[in-house]
């Protein structure tokens, strides 16, 4: 027969097991739980993302981003350009005087078509891009400012997918302006707009438009006034 003593025993390393038993069910609860809710803010922060990209997205291309007064744009500049046929091996680097570069020396192959939002991370080579200008595109470049600001780079987003058919006329490319390919733009403006013009009597000249941000109304007033026709090889895609 069991002594006192030992029922005792027995009874206290029975307690203390269920509580052990307890506290591990308690801590299995706090992971599952915390676990859950790291999920559902992995799966919650794209999603809203996407759903603010669709709501910026909403509308004509001309309601997007802010109005070309409230953005700040300025007046549109031209400069005398030339490059037009000068093609160097890919893998070269072209120094462009200006930032960004509107015309100039250029790889022989362009950007796809296909394509009409970059990211940093995924963007061509600038001499791609300036190619692409070559051909009668419409860039639209935005800094580390925009790139940084959420609404304002669904704007970005948003604009360039106006242009995502596949008419000559959506010869359209959004994409960044880091601070590794040369100087920020001027005047502390964060978006520009660059298209390589024939310019008066053949003259070919490279266009800009600054801007504070990104605006939907001063993107379609720009490739209205220079569209793609209006380029060296407008044929080209």
């Amino acid at each position: 027969m069991a002594k006192p003593k030992d029922k005792d025993r027995r009874a206290v390393l029975e307690q203390l097991k269920k509580e052990q038993q307890r506290a591990e069910k308690r801590r299995t609860s706090i992971i599952i739980t915390a676990s859950a809710v790291v999920a559902l803010a992995i799966i919650a922060v794209p999603a809203y993302q996407l759903i603010r990209q669709e709501q910026a997205a909403a509308g004509d291309l001309e309601t997007l981003g802010q109005a070309a007064d409230a953005a700040g744009c300025q007046d549109v500049t031209t400069e005398s350009a030339e490059g037009n046929n000068d093609h160097r091996p890919q893998g070269e680097q072209v120094a462009y005087e200006q930032s960004p570069p509107a015309f100039g020396p250029h790889y022989d192959t362009t950007a796809e078509f296909s394509r009409k939002f970059y990211s940093a991370s995924d963007r061509p080579q600038i001499e791609f891009l300036v190619h692409n200008l070559e051909h009668g595109y419409n860039v639209l470049w935005y800094d580390q400012t925009v790139a940084d600001d959420a609404d304002q780079l669904a704007a970005v987003r948003a604009i360039s997918k106006k242009f995502e058919g596949t008419e000559m006329s959506d010869k359209f490319i959004a994409a960044p302006w880091t601070a590794e390919d040369g100087d920020p733009f001027p005047d502390g403006k964060h978006v520009a707009l660059t298209h390589w013009s024939l310019g008066e009597d053949d003259k070919q000249v490279g266009v800009w438009q600054y801007c504070d941000a990104p605006s939907g109304e001063a993107v379609a007033q720009f490739v209205e006034d220079y569209p793609y026709s209006d380029a060296p090889e407008p044929g080209a895609m």
